[in-house]
């Protein structure tokens, strides 16, 4: 009896792993270690919350420098990792925080830009990680693959400017978005409900529109792109996304506001749950580019962290021109 039991819910798992394309247990495992570490920084102070964010960006960046390598893309992980912690620091603790943000940002491109047009092939641990990545062989498989990639001189300039393109392109993708996930804790004073509502918003928005979509989904959102994302898990993500938000709100400003306020939280929930689906489906598609399953493989169940963060990054500066706007 109890060996039927056990199979009939191993039989129940593998049916949800397979309807929704990760193993389900180990990814809530990980989602609800990653809200109890987020969480506890969000209420020690917002300096921690800042670090913390500088943290996952920087692995977020080295993931992408994977990433990339494997289309023969190479993007300076060293120059992008001082400049964009300098670049947060500076939009945290300067007076003029928006200011600081995009001037550092200015200079950051500049130097990315110039540190890409003199990118190399990259370390041996990068080519043992995208050897990894694409299951080759060796090291050595990966260096005959290169060296057959080369082409003519004409070839090698465009390689350049493509390292150089792609480089500001992930300043702006991995920098700038996540100095919006930590500016909206810089005015207003409301620095837990502001960081809250920039991590928890998106993150309601993948889990909404991973089970409608699992249990409703019949309608194709984008099939090109992401076939298993639909119009029902986009109506589910923006349902999901106004409650959490009601009850973020209800959580973390005075309930004298509330006559005032409601329907900040329902522009939110519903902007949210539109800006999270477009960030997977952006992320989506710069996998199907690269032809890769998952942008890195640290956090169990969700692959890499921009696996986890697409819809947060995208999601950011809408959050943050709405809370803006409307004075919270």
């Amino acid at each position: 009896m109890k060996q039927s039991q056990s199979d009939d819910a191993s039989q129940t798992i593998d049916a949800i792993n397979q309807r929704t394309g990760r193993n389900m247990p180990q990814a809530v495992a990980t989602g609800a270690l990653l809200v109890a570490v987020i969480l506890a920084c969000v209420l020690i102070r917002p300096d921690a919350f800042m670090l913390l964010i500088v943290f996952f960006m920087t692995l977020g960046l080295w993931e992408l420098r994977v990433d990339f390598a494997t289309a023969d893309i190479h993007i300076p992980i060293v120059a992008l990792w001082i400049c964009s912690a300098a670049t947060m620091l500076l939009m945290f603790y300067g007076s003029d925080h928006l200011s600081y943000m995009f001037a550092a940002l200015l200079a950051t491109l500049v130097l990315v830009a110039i540190a890409a047009s003199f990118q190399g092939g990259g370390s041996s641990s990068l080519r043992r990680a995208v050897a990894h990545k694409l299951k080759l062989g060796s090291e050595s498989d990966l260096a005959g693959q290169a060296s057959q990639a080369q082409g003519s001189l004409s070839e090698r300039i465009l390689g350049k400017y493509t390292n150089v393109a792609v480089s500001m392109l992930t300043v702006v993708y991995i920098t700038m978005l996540a100095c919006f996930i930590v500016l909206p804790t810089t005015f207003g004073g409301h620095p837990v409900a502001h960081a809250m509502i920039a991590v928890f918003l998106p993150a309601v928005s993948d889990i909404g529109g991973l089970f409608f979509g699992a249990w409703f989904g019949k309608h194709k959102l984008s099939p090109r792109i992401s076939p298993k994302k639909s119009v029902e898990g986009l109506a589910g993500s923006m349902l999901m996304c106004i409650l959490a938000a009601f009850a973020i709100f209800a959580a973390t400003y005075p309930r004298e506001q509330w006559q005032q306020i409601w329907w900040v939280a329902l522009v939110l929930g519903a902007t949210v749950g539109v800006t999270g689906t477009f960030g997977d489906l952006s992320a989506s598609l710069i996998k199907r580019d690269l032809g890769i399953k998952d942008m890195g493989h640290l956090l169990k169940g969700h692959g890499g962290v921009l696996d986890r963060v697409d819809s947060i990054l995208m999601s950011a500066p809408f959050i943050t021109c709405i809370l803006w706007v409307t004075g919270l």
